[in-house]
């Protein structure tokens, strides 16, 4: 599933190849995926423009020259694809653009693009936790969403209740480079450990950013930046795989129903 990275990622490349462009056409192949009924839908999207698009936590935010709001979550599967030739995925919704090139929401089986108001993506975004890398949201400040829980640093991290956007991918990263064990009790950490956490997610995060996430479709012919940070994963994926801190075989385990990586040697 994208992660914040992922997200990232697609904002920062999407703000430069379509915001201000006119959306001249659409098409819906699967009805579900929006939360409107199509006619209404393509009255109140069409000869519009995207004028900024903003991420929060795996949701990406299209707001429209009108004030509204096309809300992105991709969920398990989804991707995105920019260009005037289509994928050979299945898109279930299609945004077209004057320059013949075309917008393919992919995948969007369990995801959605939703049209919104501004108060309505503030009520739907509301229970979600503090974005990880916002520069107001200091070691103080996660120290406060660590006070009290007693669960697991894999649950922790990817309760979007508690931090926003960390996934399954980037939980296992940060608890590497934090040297410490996914399995740990929030509770039990001193706080030394806690800043351990605290810078590893800000280091694991923005370097995930830098090289376009670990997802490596391409999100344009050409694209040389989306999903380069997939060979660096550290533990993710690389069951077996010696460490590259210790050496000692990388494992995959369940902590609480979550497919996990890390290593049982240098994480304590």
């Amino acid at each position: 599933m994208p992660e914040l990275p992922e997200m990232e990622n697609y904002k920062r490349l999407l703000s430069s190849l379509i915001v201000n462009k006119p959306i001249i056409d659409l098409t819906v192949t699967r009805e579900k995926t929006i939360n409107i009924v199509v006619d209404e839908f393509r009255k109140k999207v069409l000869q519009h423009s995207i004028v900024s698009i903003e991420r929060r936590a795996k949701h990406l935010l299209f707001i429209l020259d009108t004030g509204s709001v096309l809300l992105l979550h991709l969920m398990l599967g989804g991707s995105l694809y920019y260009g005037k030739q289509a994928p050979e995925r299945t898109a279930q919704v299609i945004l077209h653009f004057r320059d013949e090139a075309s917008l393919y929401f992919l995948g969007l089986r369990l995801g959605y693009l939703h049209l919104h108001t501004v108060q309505e993506v503030e009520q739907l975004l509301i229970k979600l936790g503090p974005e990880p890398l916002d520069n107001q949201f200091s070691f103080a400040d996660f120290q406060q969403v660590l006070r009290g829980r007693r669960t697991n640093l894999k649950v922790m991290l990817v309760d979007q209740s508690v931090m926003s956007g960390i996934g399954n991918c980037y939980s296992d990263e940060i608890c590497f480079i934090a040297e410490l064990l996914p399995t740990r009790k929030v509770n039990a950490l001193t706080e030394q450990e806690q800043k351990q956490l605290y810078q590893a997610m800000q280091t694991v995060l923005k370097e995930a950013i830098y090289f376009g996430g670990y997802m490596d479709t391409p999100l344009y012919e050409g694209d040389r930046l989306t999903g380069q940070f997939d060979p660096k994963c550290r533990v993710y994926d690389r069951e077996g795989e010696p460490c590259l801190r210790c050496g000692y075989p990388l494992i995959k385990d369940e902590v609480s129903s979550k497919k996990c990586f890390y290593c049982r040697h240098c994480q304590k």
